[in-house]
């Protein structure tokens, strides 16, 4: 996933320009989530309101299906860790996040969940690097930085 074409938008999160960062923020999660195109995009769209209406195991079967048929469409293994966070299952989210990773190691919303989930387990040192990695990608992300810090304390 590490296309030339994404190369100058990672150089712009580092800008200490807000709308420059911005900017290339969205144009990656853009990349990210068409990745595979109309039908993978719709599919992760079914899933999201699922899951607003009140059925996870329906949206978790909608990702499960994605994630198995096109296992490298890093973006569907990230929802489904979203997914698996919010519902309490980290360890899961866990594993999805850390696949996010192989495929996209540049993939900073993977990062930030992962440190997210390895924080709710008491997991500190792991979460702290976790959001290490995502600062070094995202330098300028006060939620990384807050979460690190909190981290840092937890743990000390």
């Amino acid at each position: 996933m590490q296309e030339p074409s994404i190369a100058p938008l990672l150089e712009a999160l580092k800008n200490p320009d807000e709308a420059v960062r911005d900017s290339a923020t969205h144009a990656l999660w853009r990349i990210w989530f068409e990745q595979k195109g109309v039908l993978g995009l719709e599919m992760i769209r079914r899933a999201q309101s699922l899951l607003e209406e009140g059925n996870p195991s329906e949206a978790e079967a909608t990702l499960t299906a994605l994630v198995q048929s096109q296992p490298d469409f890093a973006e569907a293994w990230n929802r489904r860790a979203v997914l698996y966070y919010v519902q309490g299952h980290y360890q899961k989210a866990i594993a999805d996040c850390e696949t996010v990773l192989r495929l996209n190691p540049v993939h900073f919303g993977a990062l930030h969940g992962l440190g997210l989930c390895h924080a709710a387990l008491s997991h500190y040192a792991d979460a702290i690097e976790a959001f290490h990695r995502a600062i070094a990608i995202q330098p300028y992300s006060l939620a990384n930085q807050r979460l690190l810090l909190e981290c840092t304390m937890r743990l000390g």
